[in-house]
């Protein structure tokens, strides 16, 4: 397969934006970053552009087996950058979907892929002054963040504070510190709790603490912050904030925890009474009539009865549950993961909408 320099490419301009209902994406190239950590380039396979915000994410169809997965990861491109978009990700001990990329996919491989989507970003959240905080692969929004602003505001103030277990562990360490001579007001601060024998390490060591955030970002206080990594670490950051009287309001998070165990309604145990106040969701593709309980989301209803409906987050962050609501009256609370065009034109994300009457969904 010629994965070189095609023979013929269309100007920006001459080009349409990507759309997730309608075109893949196509492995262009990989980069090892990092033990067990790859960067994945891919492009349209219909030569379409990338429209995105830095710091969003998408959600990857993974072809596993016995079945397909479906796991979001933050890009770490930039759109400044539009004609592609890039993901890094680290395979963690037991991993999947992760552990599959990186051992099988290749460059030419096409995947379903829905996005990008989410609030994580400095253009949704802008401020005068950023710090940037991260833990292992919760380094990639902020590296998208980054690149963005090298591109477009290379004035930018940047505090960019990121923890790794060794020196190796490091995730753009190279590129980071390249970027420090080109952007007078990025300031980068790497912390290791372990060093390795062999090399030299002058920097930070230990964990990321109270005491040591004055003397990597003296001026924290007065910056919006970012923060993605470990759901312990992030809480740990949290905490340390909340405790030297930082305004929670400028404190923005990313993650994406794993999907919670379907739930499946024990209709043995419903009561009539509660069957009848029961809602009636009509999935029109699949020719089924299901009770949903009050309080139930469609997502859960649809699992009752069998109906599969691709689910992530299930946080209503990710998007990837989105369905067509054909008629009858609902609440969503999403977190982001839908557009508002896609809410005007009918669609909802099934796993945080819950009918309000009968509905009809295309599912």
């Amino acid at each position: 397969m010629n994965m070189g320099v095609p023979q013929s490419y269309p100007h920006l301009d001459q080009m349409q934006p990507w759309n997730d209902r309608l075109h893949l994406l196509e492995c262009l190239s990989i980069i090892e970053e990092a033990p067990n950590v790859k960067t994945f380039t891919f492009r349209s396979d219909n030569q379409n552009w990338f429209r995105y915000e830095p710091g969003q994410f998408m959600t990857f169809e993974l072809p596993t087996q016995p079945e397909a997965v479906l796991r979001t990861y933050t890009l770490s491109s930039s759109p400044s950058r539009p004609f592609t978009i890039a993901v890094t990700v680290k395979a963690q001990e037991g991993s999947i979907g992760t552990r599959w990329m990186l051992d099988h996919l290749t460059p030419g491989v096409r995947l379903k892929a829905f996005g990008p989507l989410g609030d994580f970003s400095m253009r949704k959240h802008p401020g005068e002054k950023y710090l940037f905080i991260s833990a292992g692969s919760g380094i990639t929004p902020m590296m998208s963040m980054t690149r963005w602003m090298h591109d477009c505001a290379p004035q930018s103030d940047i505090s960019f504070v990121t923890c790794a277990r060794r020196p190796s562990d490091i995730i753009f360490r190279r590129e980071l510190e390249y970027l420090t001579s080109c952007m007078p007001n990025l300031k980068l601060s790497f912390l290791i709790k372990e060093h390795e024998m062999g090399q030299l390490w002058t920097g930070i060591r230990g964990r990321l603490e109270a005491p040591k955030l004055p003397l990597l970002s003296p001026d924290f206080k007065d910056r919006t912050i970012f923060c993605c990594g470990p759901e312990g670490f992030m809480r740990d950051v949290r905490t340390m904030l909340e405790a030297n009287g930082f305004d929670m309001a400028h404190y923005h998070q990313e993650s994406f925890g794993p999907a919670a165990e379907p739930v499946l309604p024990m209709l043995d145990v419903i009561s009539t009474e509660a069957l009848e106040s029961a809602a009636t969701i009509t999935f029109s593709m699949s020719g089924m009539e299901v009770p949903c309980m009050p309080g139930d989301t469609i997502l859960k209803a649809a699992r009752g009865a069998g109906i599969r409906i691709a689910a992530a987050c299930e946080s209503g962050l990710c998007g990837t549950c989105k369905v067509m609501k054909l008629s009858g009256k609902s609440e969503m609370d999403h977190n982001g993961g839908i557009l508002d065009e896609e809410i005007d034109e009918g669609f909802v994300l099934a796993c945080c909408t819950k009918p309000l009457g009968n509905v009809e969904i295309e599912a």
